[in-house]
């Protein structure tokens, strides 16, 4: 497996204190965990698992924030699994578009 390392120049808005990800349960956790391949067998045990590391974790909220509005469509997100986000952006588009008509 390729894996590459980019460099940004990230600046968190000021609501957002920049240490939430080193807060988190999943700092001490393998990151491929988050990142399953497909969505199906195996890799649904892997959303689970986790999902579970989510749970007990205390800026799991800011984390699934940060997600839905910074657009990162791969992986486990704030508990939130790729597809799981996707619906919510759909539901949430739907009802701007009944209440803009």
């Amino acid at each position: 497996m390729n894996r590459s390392i980019v460099r940004t120049h990230y600046t968190p808005p000021a609501d957002q204190p920049s240490d939430w990800r080193k807060r988190g349960a999943c700092a001490d956790e393998d990151p491929e965990l988050f990142f399953p391949i497909g969505n199906t067998g195996p890799a649904l045990l892997q959303i689970e698992e986790a999902k579970a590391v989510c749970g007990r974790c205390p800026v799991m909220e800011t984390c699934r924030r940060w997600a839905l509005v910074n657009g990162d469509d791969l992986g486990v997100w704030g508990g939130l699994s790729e597809d799981e986000r996707r619906t919510m952006k759909r539901r949430a588009a739907r009802k701007r578009a009944r209440n803009t008509a």
